[in-house]
């Protein structure tokens, strides 16, 4: 299984869209971090790929799993986040969302 390695430099933006692509295509994505930023980055991504699908009709949530791994002959823990999709009954529109709200 492949992962989306995310490091503490990674942009948010641009693995977000990584993230929304490979939902879009119906990939599983799964997403492997090593270390407090790169979970912070991996987190915020996947907050930003949820306001690029919901209006799809997609949304999505994540389960995070302790893995070891070994980097540079080193093991390390890394966290895993698994991306799960769900269908919503309908697209969701920002005239929706305001008219909701009031």
């Amino acid at each position: 299984m492949d992962y989306l390695k995310v490091s503490s430099k990674s942009s948010p933006a641009s693995v977000a869209g990584a993230i929304a692509g490979l939902v879009k295509d119906g990939v599983p994505v799964n997403m492997q971090c090593v270390g407090a930023g790169a979970v912070n980055q991996a987190i915020k991504a996947i907050a930003i790929a949820r306001g690029f699908l919901i209006p799809t009709g997609l949304d999505i949530s994540c389960a995070p799993t302790f893995s070891d791994v070994e980097i540079g002959g080193e093991s390390r823990t890394a966290i895993r986040i698994a991306v799960y999709v769900h269908r919503l009954a309908a697209p969701v529109s920002s005239a929706n969302t305001e008219s909701a709200e009031a």
